[in-house]
């Protein structure tokens, strides 16, 4: 005889788990990938955006490391949401 499979072991194969929604720091550094996560738009977008200084500028910490913190994420966030 067959074994039986269970309807959660069928529902679990077919539709994974979700992933828990990624959360924004309080504080600290954000690389651009990290930063894409949180914003609306592309990085060819967050790049116009960066030089047409709508978006918080980033920091360089080194020759080819960029860095956004955290704190002005949040805060541009809070402000598109008070402007909407």
């Amino acid at each position: 005889m067959p074994k039986s499979t269970s309807t959660s072991a069928v529902t679990a194969a077919v539709f994974p788990p979700s992933r828990p929604a990624p959360v924004l720091p309080d504080t600290g550094f954000l690389r651009q990938p990290q930063v894409l996560i949180f914003v609306p738009f592309s990085k060819s977008t967050l790049w116009r955006r960066i030089q047409a200084r709508t978006f918080p500028q980033p920091l360089k910490l080194s020759a080819r490391v960029t860095v956004w913190r955290a704190e002005d994420i949040r805060g541009w966030i809070a402000r598109q949401t008070l402007s909407s």
